[in-house]
């Protein structure tokens, strides 16, 4: 899968079809693409690893640009198992390379492999520079990126950013899909939590001229990068991306899926932008996670259940709460046949997250929707569509 970046950057990642939970937990139909580059120069730099089980079709794919040709650099941006699982492999068959890599990054092949390659090593900081010959690449550190080893490197010749895990997304290269939809799960479920960092990121990178990123999954980004990095800079300080409302529910025997439909009904009538809703038990939870930090509003409803809530609910605030939600808009709806307790165990779960505003209306349900219980659904819409018209 040999493809030119440019005239002398290529491409010489893999393609992974055979995975189906990408860290024993994301769904990934579209399977992963492990991304590795080489730059061809005086000397020559091989950006990144690939995932172990795909050691020989990547040192193929070196071997497809370089020929007998031999690397000078292995450069380790990130020591993710995906993308370092190979790097034993490269030193044994390239004798003479050196790995350039954080101190961090060195501790941690020693605890990997039980050796830091100490006699063929470079250790390299923020600000520090290695010259291939017409390119010199400047290594910038991306501690919680989301590791606390990552360095992100920059070619200041054909002016491309190497981002690690940054600008990644889930899916294989040889499959055509949406970006801004796999970017989004992508980053939230395994980046979200580091918005902090990546902002600290993102503004070492407004300082550089950059025409491409290549980062380690997904495709190379060429055109339009003002599109990606305005949604990095969105997701990363926790901004809406879009307006509207998404639903998160739960429901044991069918009433309150009734009341979320019935919900969902007059958020549009009422003239809502968007409404997404999300069935707990059923939908990806990563998608569900997505959408949570997609919307600026966002209404919870869920059974009381063994005194508690319902365990899917419990699991998808767990995925928020760990991830910084904040600044949202929230509604709570509680079902329960007796001594219902949801709309307390909920408020209780999200009072650490910073800057929510909670709705005026508690919807509570006793069973089934009634008119009471209706009513309060009415008002709740009116607080949420308050900055819609219809």
């Amino acid at each position: 899968m040999n493809m030119e970046i440019t005239k002398s950057i290529w491409y010489v990642g893999v393609n992974d079809h055979e995975v189906d939970l990408f860290e024993g937990m994301y769904v990934v139909e579209n399977g992963m693409a492990y991304n590795s580059y080489v730059i061809v120069d005086e000397k020559v730099a091989v950006m990144d690893s690939v995932d172990a089980h795909f050691g020989q079709e990547w040192l193929g794919n070196i071997h497809n640009v370089l020929g007998d040709r031999e690397p000078d650099y292995l450069i380790v941006q990130h020591m993710e198992p995906d993308h370092s699982g190979n790097i034993v492999n490269f030193m044994e068959k390239y004798t003479k390379a050196t790995i350039v890599a954080s101190a961090k990054a060195f501790s941690m092949m020693k605890d990997y492999f039980g050796t830091d390659f100490a006699d063929r090593q470079v250790t390299v900081g923020e600000g520090d520079t290695l010259s291939l010959g017409a390119h010199t690449l400047t290594f910038v550190t991306a501690p919680m990126v989301h590791w606390p080893e990552v360095i992100v490197t920059y070619d200041s010749l054909d002016k491309v950013l190497f981002s690690a895990d940054g600008f990644g997304k889930f899916g294989a290269l040889d499959v055509d899909e949406d970006w801004a939809c796999e970017a989004r799960r992508y980053y939230f479920g395994i980046v979200g939590k580091y918005g902090a960092q990546v902002q600290a990121l993102l503004k070492k990178a407004a300082g550089l001229e950059i025409e491409k990123i290549c980062p380690l999954h997904g495709p190379v980004l060429t055109e339009n990068l003002s599109y990606y990095l305005d949604l990095y800079n969105t997701w990363s300080s926790y901004g809406v991306e879009t307006e509207g409302v998404v639903i998160a529910y739960t429901s044991v025997y069918g009433n309150t899926k009734k009341a979320v439909e019935k919900l969902a009904e007059m958020l549009k009538e009422q003239g809502c932008p968007k409404v997404a809703v999300n069935d707990l038990a059923r939908c990806d939870m990563a998608e569900a996670v997505e959408d949570a930090f997609r919307y600026g509003k966002m209404v919870l409803a869920t059974t009381t259940y063994n005194a508690e809530i319902f365990p899917f609910m419990r699991e998808f605030i767990n995925h928020l709460t760990e991830r910084g939600y904040k600044n949202r808009t929230v509604g709570l709806i509680e079902n329960g046949s007796w001594a219902p307790v949801a709309a307390k165990v909920m408020n209780k779960m999200l009072e650490g997250c910073k800057n929510l505003t909670f709705t005026e209306t508690t919807v509570h349900i006793h069973s089934a929707l009634n008119e009471e219980s209706t009513a309060e659904l009415q008002e709740m819409v009116k607080e949420l569509c308050r900055d819609y018209t219809a």
